[in-house]
């Protein structure tokens, strides 16, 4: 399958935002089999369904209940995570891809699309956004969005639209490469290690309860592209 990365269109646009809210949705249900399978959570789960059946007079309905509105809390915190950040995110930049990431020189948005049954249809997406250390006034570049198709993956595709931002931060002089993602995000955070970024942040404890609760970590990672002065 022969797949050509290529400038983002406006036609391009409802594909984008649902293969962006597919990819990040993926991550909802290993996230949650993460979190249920931990020692303590197991503990917790087991806790619930004692009280439940003591409180309950010896009722399994009760203990069922209790356990169960245990589990669903930890799977809402997943799916919140997840999905509510894709949300977020389709309301701000990706409402108006066109309008944030082409209208300024250090903002873009490609897209990776292959034909298939003769009919184009798009793999993957990738975008980046210029900024400036407030510091020593250097650019750099943060990548966000990135997400292949399912069906595309372990084809190098990730790789090709990682090197694609890599090359558009170098020609613009930038001095590095930042990103965020998420310690369950095991394949992207491979990928981001063999291209050549580190981890420089962690955050072992996002600030909303949920995300405590559930154990994901924040990963901040960077790709020094040059040296400047004050480094």
């Amino acid at each position: 399958m022969y797949i050509v990365i290529r400038k983002f269109q406006p036609s391009d646009h409802e594909a984008v935002r649902a293969l962006f809210r597919d990819g990040m949705q993926e991550h909802i249900i290993p996230s949650f089999t993460h979190a249920i399978t931990q020692p303590l959570h197991i503990t917790v789960t087991l806790c619930f369904f004692t009280v439940g059946y003591i409180l309950g007079g010896g009722s399994v309905v009760l203990a069922l209940l209790a356990g169960g509105l245990w589990i669903g809390l930890l799977y809402y915190c997943c799916y919140e995570h997840y999905a509510g950040y894709a949300r977020s995110k389709l309301n701000t930049d990706m409402r108006d891809i066109a309008g944030f990431y082409l209208s300024r020189p250090d903002n873009y948005f490609w897209v990776a699309e292959a034909k298939i049954n003769s009919r184009p249809q798009i793999m993957g997406i990738v975008a980046v956004e210029g900024k400036e250390l407030p510091d020593s006034g250097q650019k750099y570049g943060e990548l966000f969005r990135m997400s292949v198709s399912s069906t595309s993956r372990r084809t190098g595709l990730g790789w090709r639209l990682g090197q694609t931002v890599i090359n558009f931060c170098k020609e613009r002089g930038f001095s590095k490469i930042v990103l965020q993602t998420t310690s369950k995000q095991s394949a992207a955070v491979a990928l981001y290690y063999k291209m050549g970024f580190k981890p420089v942040r962690t955050h072992k404890q996002a600030p909303w309860w949920g995300l405590r609760l559930v154990g994901v970590s924040i990963l901040r990672m960077e790709k020094i592209l040059q040296a400047f002065d004050g480094m």
